[in-house]
């Protein structure tokens, strides 16, 4: 019977529409609230490592994204100049039949998330904010910006890196620079790109994701001391220097910049909420508890993880203070893991670029995280 009728999410990203879609598959009544006026994504692709497309499998769009992305079996490594390195399968994770990887456009992944929970019968609502969250023994009574009151069972604050719903239940989260940066924009694949690729050059690196039969994106890495500001009408222009010293395929795709309007730059943030997830009758989800750097492609799939087993812990106890107790002993530690990992590998490649000794090593880093990633969650 479950131990939750009514909830609500807060944030209408990857992680709160997989809780809708899940909670709602399991018959609880859903309110999502989005502060976006309209449904704008931001980025380009996204990688999907074998553990999102399992978490994706539980809610049934597992298949749906492989059909509309591009799945592959690894990394192939290349120098500067585009000569291969070696192969790194990635593995498949335990108790799934899904690809070890997909390659999929941010925009089509939130089609079918939002999609499947509008067929569900959530409710949604853009342009909505949470302004209080007043709680008792029986409810959650929610406050919105439009004044307008309801009250929940559980919420559900899904609403990212700078989480309201955090900030008004468990206080305030400093964001801490890792001191990268990644650069992204999107292009044709090549027909022989079949495989994702990272190249590496003397002070960065380039990944190549397929995202289709026609499409792939491009990220740039790079080491930004002090998060300096960059001119949005000249990203273009700084990303084709920043891809100077590369030849062969990534040389001429840094031909193609041709406008800043094509480059997304973001500064590298991470955040782990200390503590418990839970208070009371109110829950964190994906970056609003923990947001790594993207080192390990794991953001998004931690989030869906996180959606589809608070889902189904709800379901299955008739106590929410139980449920939620096992949601963060069973997710902590694994997220935490995660973090850890992308931390040392930013730390080895900074370290690298500056032609320091290195104080882990970032194949058997990156290989553990895999192998801990394709475990049960």
């Amino acid at each position: 019977m479950g131990c939750i009728k009514k909830a609500l999410i807060v944030g209408g990203g990857i992680g709160g529409l997989a809780a809708a879609v899940a909670m709602r598959q399991k018959g609880v009544e859903v309110d999502l609230v989005e502060i976006k006026k309209e449904w704008t994504v931001v980025g380009v692709g996204i990688i999907q490592p074998s553990n999102a497309l399992r978490a994706l499998s539980h809610i049934g769009l597992a298949q749906q994204c492989i059909e509309n992305g591009w799945p592959f079996e690894g990394w192939q490594l290349f120098d500067n100049n585009g000569v291969l390195l070696g192969e790194v399968p990635t593995p498949k994770a335990e108790n799934s039949d899904c690809p070890p990887n997909n390659g999929i456009t941010r925009p089509i992944l939130h089609s079918l998330l939002s999609e499947a929970a509008i067929d569900l019968g959530v409710s949604i609502q853009l342009g909505a904010s949470v302004e209080s969250i007043d709680q008792s023994v029986e409810s959650a009574l929610v406050t919105f910006a439009d004044g307008r009151q309801a009250s929940y069972d559980l919420v559900v604050g899904a609403d990212g890196v700078y989480s309201k719903v955090r900030d008004l239940v468990f206080g305030h989260t400093e964001l801490k620079f890792v001191g990268q940066a990644v650069w992204r924009f999107i292009t044709a694949r090549p027909k022989e790109m079949r495989w994702g690729g990272i190249y590496y050059g003397k002070n960065n690196k380039v990944g190549l994701v397929p995202l289709s039969e026609e499409l792939m994106y491009l990220f740039l890495v790079t080491s930004e001391p002090g998060n300096p500001r960059k001119p949005n009408d000249q990203l273009h222009t700084l990303l084709r220097e920043q891809l100077s010293d590369y030849t062969g395929l990534v040389g001429r795709l840094a031909e193609e910049l041709k406008d800043a309007s094509q480059v997304v730059y973001k500064p590298i943030e991470e955040l782990f909420v200390e503590g418990s997830w839970c208070r009371e009758r109110v829950v964190l989800i994906g970056d609003a508890a923990h947001a790594s750097s993207p080192h390990l492609a794991a953001g998004a799939s931690m989030a869906l993880e996180d959606a589809v087993l608070l889902a189904q812990l709800v379901d299955e106890s008739e106590d929410l203070q139980e449920a939620l107790k096992v949601y963060d002993e069973r997710r902590q530690p694994r997220c935490r893991n995660v973090s850890d990992a992308c931390a040392k590998l930013v730390k080895t490649e900074l370290q690298e670029w500056a032609g320091e000794p290195l104080s882990h090593e970032p194949g058997q880093v990156f290989a553990g995280a895999l192998q801990d990633l394709a475990r049960p969650y």
